[in-house]
C-alpha cells in the first residue's frame, strides 16, 4: 500500500473506508453496500427485508435510522481521522416498505477543527424522499490507516 503521505484525497477516502468496512458487521450484516466514497461522502443503499417490518408493515425507523448513521458514518471518516458521533437526529417523512432499497447520501456541511456536521438524504428506488438526516461529529485520537513516523 501506498503511504498515506502519498495519496490523493480520493485515494485516502477510499482506503479509510475499506479499512472501515472491513470491521463494519452491523452494516455488512443488514445487508448494506458501500455505493459510493470521497471526501466528506458517501452513499450506502440496502433492501428492505420482511425482518425489518414493525407492526405496522412498514420499516422500523431504526433501520433507516442505521444506514443513514452508517452513511454518515463513512463520510466523516473519509479523511484517515477516527470520527465517532456527537450527536444524530432524523426526520421521517414516508414509510419505508418490505423491498424498498432504500439510499442514503450523505455530505458535509461543515469540518473544522475536530467537528463536522453532515446531513444524509435518504431516498427509495424511485427517488421518494424518505427521511432527512444530520449528524454531528467529533474526531478522536486515531487513523484508520498507519500514518508514517
Amino acid at each position: 500500500m501506498k503511504p498515506v503521505s502519498d495519496m490523493a484525497p480520493q485515494e485516502l477516502a477510499e482506503a479509510s473506508a475499506r479499512a472501515m468496512w472491513n470491521d463494519d458487521s452491523a452494516s455488512q450484516r443488514l445487508g448494506m453496500s458501500l455505493d459510493h466514497i470521497a471526501p466528506g461522502e458517501a452513499t450506502l443503499s440496502m433492501t428492505v427485508t420482511e425482518a425489518m417490518s414493525n407492526g405496522h408493515g412498514n420499516c422500523h425507523g431504526g433501520y433507516i435510522f442505521t444506514l443513514a448513521d452508517s452513511a454518515f458514518a463513512f463520510a466523516c471518516n473519509s479523511y484517515n481521522q477516527i470520527a465517532v458521533a456527537q450527536h444524530c437526529s432524523i426526520t421521517y417523512l414516508v414509510p419505508g416498505r418490505i423491498g424498498d432499497r432504500l439510499t442514503a447520501v450523505a455530505r458535509e456541511v461543515s469540518r473544522r477543527g475536530r467537528s463536522g456536521i453532515y446531513d444524509v438524504r435518504v431516498i427509495n428506488q424511485d427517488g421518494v424522499h424518505m427521511a432527512e438526516f444530520r449528524g454531528h461529529s467529533r474526531t478522536v485520537k486515531g487513523t484508520h490507516l498507519p500514518v508514517e513516523s
